[in-house]
């Protein structure tokens, strides 16, 4: 049965059953894989998820963006226990299967553009940034690949080499992969002049740079997230991502939009590079895609998928048959509810309700994202200097109180909401009231 949509609080946060099994994986798990919210769950659908002592708590994380139809969505529920019944793995590079095929021709409706297109299918969201870098540097011959400050895209060795941060996701883990360069992000918050100049400021570096330290011609791709997860929910300024694609264009080179996080209706539109009418040459999904199941693909030119040789893409489990199920009713759910309204919906309570937090907290120094991907950005009061003490102590006082949030931000300053698209209005609400009273307990 469904679970009841109410925040509950029967033991403290985490209870004794959590401690017990927090215990467990000290011994058993290795130290290097942390939790968030110490509460080890049980059951979860909508915005709620209970924990092994009963207690029920908010969703604003939905798992880092993956479930964003809600837990156990009935579609989705429904074609993974047909597709479990009939079989769990063949590798579709040995005998394959129709739902791969199903899923491929749905990314090609779906995504930005109206060319041809084709797609692979792989396990994560690094494994997507791989391999489309992998075809980038093949279809053009080329090996150099541009990247931005604040950026993520993974922690295998060359998506390390993409993503900006060090600690967590860097540190110790060298040396990296070679022929990456970075350039700065149009970074509004951070940033002198009104977004029209980031724009354009942003872009002139980024082209200079390139020009100086790089050479157009060596260009394989540029690859961006359209808005920055990790980096701390960064809304590029209009203007500067569609400059990207035409310079991509003069230049030769692709184009790999990474919306890993911010696919599948979270920003209000099927994808975020919707936003400005920008086609990338390549994206790459993951997350949001199968309601929880792993599954990534890369979606692009069908020129440029098809310049990798035979064999060159694939693994054992890309496309797995019961994940390609789970994206199938995925993508069903989105298209029968109107997500993308919904993450509209979202955005406009949250706007509202952060924008009168903020006007009583002067930490706050931004409030920024798009549709059902929101954030605040916490500094010292009367400058820009960042604040991650109190962004730490807020997450913590709001998880104590039922509610999962999470951090983000190179400095670690930045609390995003990532709530699933099936969370009623009143939850919504009460996990902003749990935000308002958590500044109220640790703001100084």
């Amino acid at each position: 049965m469904p679970v009841e949509q109410r925040r509950r609080l029967v033991t403290a946060v985490p209870g004794p059953r959590s401690i017990d099994l927090a215990a467990r994986k000290a011994a058993a798990v290795a130290d290097g894989v942390g939790t968030i919210v110490p509460a080890y769950v049980v059951e979860a659908s909508g915005g709620i998820v209970v924990d092994a002592d009963g207690n029920q708590l908010i969703d604003f994380g939905s798992g880092i963006a993956v479930t964003t139809v809600g837990n156990s969505a009935p579609a989705v529920v429904a074609r993974v226990q047909q597709a479990v019944e009939r079989f769990t793995h063949t590798c579709f590079m040995v005998t394959p299967y129709e739902g791969y095929v199903e899923v491929a021709e749905r990314l090609a409706e779906l995504t930005p553009g109206d060319h041809a297109k084709k797609t692979a299918l792989f396990n994560s969201g690094a494994e997507a940034v791989e391999n489309a870098i992998k075809i980038a540097r093949v279809a053009t011959g080329r090996s150099a690949v541009v990247c931005f400050d604040h950026a993520y895209h993974g922690r295998t060795n060359l998506t390390m080499a993409l993503t900006a941060k060090d600690m967590p996701y860097k540190h110790g883990f060298g040396p990296f992969a070679s022929e990456v360069y970075r350039t700065p992000m149009a970074y509004p918050y951070r940033w002198p002049g009104d977004p029209a100049r980031v724009a354009e400021e942003a872009f002139e570096q980024f082209e200079s740079q390139v020009h100086v330290q790089v050479g157009e011609s060596q260009v394989a791709a540029v690859i961006i997230e359209p808005i920055q997860g990790e980096g701390g929910f960064i809304v590029p300024p209009d203007g500067f991502l569609p400059r990207l694609q035409r310079w991509c264009a003069d230049h030769g080179a692709v184009l790999v939009a990474d919306e890993i996080q911010t696919g599948f209706c979270r920003t209000g539109d099927w994808f975020a590079c919707d936003h400005e009418g920008v086609v990338p040459d390549l994206i790459t999904t993951a997350k949001g895609i199968a309601g929880g199941l792993p599954l990534a693909a890369v979606t692009g030119r069908a020129e440029l998928m098809d310049a990798v040789h035979v064999g060159g893409l694939g693994g054992t489990y890309g496309g797995n048959p019961i994940a390609c199920a789970a994206a199938l009713g995925a993508i069903e759910e989105m298209e029968t509810h109107d997500l993308t309204g919904r993450a509209r919906e979202i955005e406009a309570i949250f706007r509202d309700r952060l924008g009168g937090i903020a006007a009583r907290q002067p930490a706050i120094g931004d409030v920024r994202g798009r549709g059902a991907m929101m954030a605040i950005e916490l500094v010292r009061p009367g400058s820009k200097d960042p604040d991650p003490v109190l962004t730490s102590a807020v997450a913590r006082a709001s998880h104590a109180q039922g509610l999962v949030v999470l951090t983000a931000g190179s400095f670690g300053n930045v609390l995003r909401f990532l709530p699933p698209l099936s969370i009623s209005d009143e939850l919504l609400h009460e996990g902003l009231d749990l935000i308002e009273q958590a500044f109220d307990k640790t703001a100084a």
